[in-house]
């Protein structure tokens, strides 16, 4: 059975929205917040995704009720670059895994001079 209409409820109050607000912000009728939250009806796709957005929640926790999983990132090592999108190293050397990460290309030219060299460099 789905937990949609527990979970919609328990987070729309989480965020002191009534059915009203949700639904204004959805462009629905009220009557068909109040229908998914009795579970007479459920929401098509778009109307779930934008209901995950405005309660900042996943679909995952959404839908099935599944808990919200931690970062796997640690803050204390990593510092998030949002211009660029990705996760920057705080502090520390560079490690081989993370060299490896970056510059696996260069075992190609390195790999080329090496044979070049055990050739004779004819």
């Amino acid at each position: 059975m789905s937990k949609f209409p527990e979970q919609l409820k328990k987070y729309r109050n989480k965020k002191s929205l009534s059915q009203e607000d949700l639904a204004g912000k959805l462009f629905i009728s009220r009557q068909a917040i109040s229908k998914w939250e009795s579970g007479e009806g459920t929401p098509d796709l778009n109307n779930l995704i934008k209901l995950s957005e405005l309660l900042d929640v996943s679909l995952d926790t959404l839908v099935i009720g599944t808990e919200e999983q931690k970062s796997k990132v640690d803050s204390q090592s990593f510092s998030f670059d949002p211009t660029r999108g990705i996760y920057k190293r705080k502090y520390g050397q560079m490690n081989v895994w993370d060299f490896l990460a970056r510059f696996w290309w260069l075992i190609f030219p390195v790999g080329a001079f090496i044979a070049w060299i055990i050739r004779g460099g004819n």
